[in-house]
């Protein structure tokens, strides 16, 4: 992966923006839309994501699709932020597949995790683990979703 570039164009920000909220657009339709030829908007794709400006194409998941499963959002407060310590905290949140998104944050707590767990019984066996009897781990809280009421990742950028 190549470094990021230093500016994005206006066309470069227009596709970007379309690809967010849909990266199955036909290069055609793209192309209609920024004013712009098909092979150019390719072109500009590919680079997109050779320098890691585009880092993954996704599938958002219907809710419908998680039936009894069960999310949760975590907030937690670390005993220490000592470097190998945060660092063997983040790595212990890459590594586990029921983490869907994790951030290192400021104020009242140091991560916020947010989890999509088969059941109650898994979500006990994870925070368990990995926040109740972990040794770096000074609190955690957690709250049960009840209803995904928007999912997304966008990044609006100025066009």
């Amino acid at each position: 992966m190549g470094n990021l570039p230093t500016e994005l164009d206006k066309t470069d920000r227009l596709l970007l923006n379309l690809l967010q909220k849909n990266n199955r657009l036909s290069a055609e339709t793209l192309a209609d839309r920024v004013g712009s030829s098909r092979s150019s908007v390719q072109r500009r794709i590919k680079r997109l994501r050779k320098e890691g400006v585009i880092e993954a194409d996704l599938s958002v998941l219907s809710s419908k699709i998680l039936n009894n499963r069960v999310q949760a959002i975590v907030d937690v407060k670390l005993e220490s932020v000592r470097g190998e310590l945060l660092d063997k905290f983040r790595q212990s949140m890459l590594e586990l597949d029921v983490v869907q998104q994790c951030y290192y944050v400021t104020g009242e707590v140091d991560f916020i995790v947010i989890l999509c767990l088969d059941n109650m019984q898994e979500y006990d066996q994870i925070t368990r683990k990995y926040f109740a009897d972990a040794p770096n781990i000074r609190r955690y809280h957690s709250s049960i979703v009840s209803d995904r009421v928007k999912v997304n990742l966008n990044v609006p950028l100025k066009v």
